[in-house]
């Protein structure tokens, strides 16, 4: 292999997704010479075939569903609105772009330099970049990151083919809206999809092997859920797996089994979203001292810290919740310990969850039964968005907000959120539980009126008996 001369570093970034290109402009600024090691797309899956495109999409899904009732909102229209695919996933591909052209700007910027190639650990202070073409060269880094992220989990009974069975790569750039589709998974990807394409006029089924959908969600919160989506005509089947699938004249023929029962469905497509899987296949781990868990995924120490004095891991790879935010977050806390030479633990384990199915969820902290499994005593708040004047007012008032506060100190321990634009709603939350604030705190903060905001407060109110709306 030959090697280029002088490619010394003082942070070599493997993944340039939202935990990788974040790292390296901080260590940037801090003052590190920085290279950053990409093979796909800057930006990575969440900016390229995640969370950007998909919440386009879903913005599309919206608005038809508002034209649903414009003439309750006074809007007379002539005819049926049309959905033209093309042109939704044409524009989700164009957000995508100007993003990932702003990521390049931003590496530029900060004086990071970009390697296009898969990257892989030759040793503890050393990177191999393997390019699409030509030949592979070596990185020195005093310091390396991983934050190579995670790809969709494919199962055995229905691996991709990008035909019949799909990932969620190959559902975010359909040109022909499916007649019938069976969504595997009913977790955040699962709904989202299945969201869109019933929006869209597809016959939607779900097939979830818990007993649940967003089964990470309070239970109260995915009930709610559950209903919505059967309400809308979508088929949810819960405690149900895919026993085996083969292509047929219809499309794909899927053996379902819910309990001791089978029954055989045709589908236009499948679409799996059975979670996601850490990319570290082929990242050359065993030439260092970083160790993986049961579930493939970086083991790491506060801070992104490994076994490895000189590798950190951060993101996706480094394991659950796997949320770009979290990524991003870990990647300042992983730089400034870098920094400072302090690798003790900088967890954060306030991470809003946020699902933009509709209805919208949010949630952040503990749910009842997590709360009591620690020795909480608790007080439990809910405040219907139906008695909320703004939610009446653009004619969205499904859902409802849910506080859990320690009985004994106050303390706001958690906040879950469905309805009206609440992943827009739940910072206020996270905020608050980070502050350790108390109902006191809230009850004494004035929310704007007429805001979706306000639910806040009067979940507040509701759990301490003071409930002024309800």
């Amino acid at each position: 292999m030959n090697i280029i001369n002088n490619l010394s570093f003082d942070l070599v970034v493997v993944g340039a997704g939202p935990g990788g290109y974040v790292a390296a402009i901080r260590a940037s600024q801090l003052g590190f010479k920085v290279a950053i090691v990409e093979r796909e797309e800057l930006g990575g899956i969440c900016l390229n075939w995640g969370c950007i495109p998909t919440k386009t999409l879903l913005h599309t899904a919206s608005m038809i569903s508002r034209i649903a009732t414009a003439e309750d909102m006074g809007i007379v229209l002539s005819g049926k609105p049309a959905v033209s695919l093309p042109k939704a996933v044409a524009r989700s591909r164009a957000v995508a772009e100007r993003l990932r052209h702003g990521v390049q700007h931003l590496m530029a910027k900060n004086n990071v330099t970009v390697f296009r190639g898969a990257g892989s650990l030759k040793g503890p202070k050393c990177v191999k970049v393997t390019p699409a073409s030509g030949t592979p060269y070596e990185l020195d880094g005093d310091k390396i990151l991983l934050a190579t992220g995670a790809k969709p989990r494919e199962l055995k009974t229905l691996p991709f083919d990008q035909d019949r069975v799909w990932s969620y790569r190959d559902a975010l750039i359909a040109s022909v809206p499916p007649s019938s589709m069976l969504v595997v998974g009913a977790g955040a990807i699962g709904m989202e999809f299945a969201t869109f394409y019933a929006t869209i006029g597809t016959a939607v089924t779900m097939a979830e092997a818990r007993d649940t959908v967003l089964p990470g969600e309070d239970p109260e919160i995915s009930a709610f859920v559950l209903r919505a989506f059967r309400a809308r005509g979508i088929e949810v089947l819960l405690s149900t797996s895919v026993l085996s699938a083969s292509g047929s004249e219809r499309g794909v023929a899927v053996t379902l089994t819910t309990g001791a029962q089978e029954r055989v469905s045709h589908f236009d497509k499948v679409l799996v979203c059975a979670g996601v899987v850490a990319n570290v296949a082929g990242l050359g781990l065993g030439s260092t001292r970083v160790r993986t868990d049961k579930s493939d995924c970086i083991v790491t120490h506060g801070c992104g810290a490994t076994d490895e004095p000189s590798v950190f891991a951060i993101g996706d790879v480094a394991g659950a919740p796997m949320l770009a935010h979290k990524a991003s977050h870990e990647a300042l806390v992983c730089i400034e310990a870098m920094k400072t030479g302090d690798v003790s633990d900088g967890a954060n384990h306030l991470v809003p969850a946020c699902t933009f199915c509709e209805p919208q969820v949010a949630s952040v902290g503990l749910n009842e039964a997590a709360a009591m499994a620690v020795g909480r005593e608790i007080k439990v708040g809910r405040y219907p968005f139906a008695a909320n004047g703004k939610a009446l007012a653009i004619g969205d008032s499904d859902g409802f907000v849910k506080t859990i506060f320690d009985k004994l100190t106050g303390e706001l321990l958690g906040v879950h959120m469905v309805g009206p634009d609440v992943t827009e709603l739940i910072h206020s939350a996270v905020l608050a539980c980070g502050m350790e604030a108390t109902e006191e705190d809230l009850m004494r903060t004035i929310f704007p009126h007429p805001t979706l905001s306000e639910a806040l407060v009067e979940a507040t109110l509701a759990a301490f008996g003071r409930a002024l709306h309800i």
